[in-house]
């Protein structure tokens, strides 16, 4: 099963192996060892292709070093958080908060009065959300590579459509989407070391690379 370890530790994990065979290939390098195999794919691609028989690491660990300038879009209904990071550094930022009722669990009229104050509130949040994502990037927006949108994907959806002057986040929006329970302040400055995780899956046992 794969899992998402910060790109310090995938050194500290990998850094001991000596012998084994290694192949970079499709974004990602396979480490075979006598006892496991790894695969490393690194959070924003690895361009390096080749085959060795050797553990050769030098391509996978520059790229993991790699610093990026990454914006970040987290909304939830009840609150969103923007940011710019300048490596793990933040650079910029705007927290912002609206309250949005929970769902009716009653029937009748006034089901449906909730419904629509609950659509209002959402709106409204969103249309604050979108405003100051904004305010924050455009300043940014030449120089930020990648963008990592995340929080709850209908807010997030919503949010892109409602805006067309974030059109432009679509295109550069990382895979990976990042939820989170509460974007805050503090959401954001822990952000890092799960925008510059690699994903990593081991398995027990060397294992015969793919035929071509």
């Amino acid at each position: 099963m794969a899992r998402y370890i910060g790109r310090e530790n995938v050194r500290k994990r990998l850094e001991p192996l000596d012998e084994g065979r290694t192949e970079y290939r499709e974004g990602a390098v396979r480490i075979e060892t006598e006892d496991e195999t790894i695969t490393v794919r690194p959070p924003f691609g690895l361009e390096h292709e080749g085959s060795y028989d050797s553990v050769f690491l030098e391509p996978l660990f520059g790229e993991l070093a790699r610093d990026r300038v990454i914006a970040a879009v987290l909304v939830r209904l009840g609150g969103f958080a923007i940011g710019v990071f300048e490596g793990e550094r933040l650079v910029a930022s705007k927290v912002g908060s609206r309250f949005v009722k929970g769902r009716h669990k009653k029937g009748g009229s006034s089901s449906g009065r909730f419904r629509r104050r609950r659509e209002e509130q959402a709106r409204a949040l969103i249309e604050a959300a979108a405003e100051t994502a904004v305010r924050v990037l455009e300043p940014w927006r030449e120089r930020i590579e990648l963008v990592a949108l995340g929080g709850d994907r209908r807010a997030i959806d919503e949010l892109l459509a409602a805006e067309p002057r974030l059109a432009w986040l679509v295109e550069r929006r990382l895979p990976r989407f990042f939820t989170v329970e509460d974007p805050r302040q503090r959401t954001l400055e822990r952000l890092p070391y799960d925008l510059y995780a690699a994903e990593v899956e081991t398995t027990e046992g060397a294992t015969e690379a793919p035929s071509e």
